[in-house]
């Protein structure tokens, strides 16, 4: 896999940047010892009904000399719109990118940033925003709540990292993923990401390595299984 986030971005007139910022919060009360933000989406618009981290399109008033500085800033300005929270710039550690698969009915090239929460109460809007929870990863993976690919995978990640402080010292290599779609023999939806062995045909039956994404119900379903090789 790539790790400049840059380098695998597929050229496409129809995707739009956007930034999100995954909120965390350190917590006694689960095992893993720290939550992070879930937002429920409204049912009008892009990812309607699905939890999501904050996060929206870059817009033009965004500052920055480049694609980076503009998605921090976009980063900060949602956390601030959707959950009534003050985020400074230098919080924000690059987490990864994302570029959704062309077939996609919404396609935001995104960038994903980490922050500690420093605020004292979500205040969300009720209009995109309806409902929010802070969740430990483990619990939103197993909780029934629909989500689209990249807040799964990175919900794994998040899991895997070691702890919150590790989180928040940032990644050496952030990832960047490219996703890949693909379709099981039973008609169910496979997402693939490079180091897959299926990834670069779209053939998920060739045997080798794992880095996918099984949603046998459909995108966003409560039914998924992230499958990667050591």
């Amino acid at each position: 896999m790539s790790t400049d986030p840059t380098s695998q971005v597929v050229s496409d007139r129809k995707s739009r940047p956007a930034a999100t910022v995954i909120l965390t919060r350190e917590s006694e009360l689960v095992d893993c010892g720290f939550e992070v933000l879930m937002l429920q989406r409204s049912t009008v618009g892009a990812f309607a009904g699905m939890w999501v981290f904050p996060g929206g399109r870059i817009d033009d008033a965004d500052a920055g000399e480049d694609d980076l500085a503009k998605a921090r800033s976009a980063a900060v300005r949602e956390a601030a719109e959707e959950v009534s929270a003050a985020i400074e710039h230098s919080s924000l550690s690059l987490w990864s990118h994302w570029t959704p698969p062309l077939n996609a009915p919404a396609r935001f090239t995104t960038w994903f940033f980490v922050a500690p929460w420093a605020g004292k109460q979500v205040v969300v809007d009720n209009y995109e925003i309806v409902d929010h929870r802070w969740m430990a990863p483990d619990h939103a993976l197993t909780s029934g709540i629909p989500m689209a690919p990249p807040t799964i995978v990175t919900l794994h990640e998040l899991l895997e990292a070691g702890g919150h402080d590790a989180i928040h010292r940032g990644r050496v290599e952030p990832p960047a993923y490219v996703t890949r779609p693909a379709v099981a023999a039973d008609g169910s939806s496979i997402f693939l990401w490079s180091g897959d062995a299926g990834y670069e045909t779209g053939n998920p039956d060739l045997p080798g390595p794992r880095n996918r994404l099984l949603l046998p119900e459909g995108f966003g379903g409560p039914v998924f299984e992230y499958i990667r090789s050591a």
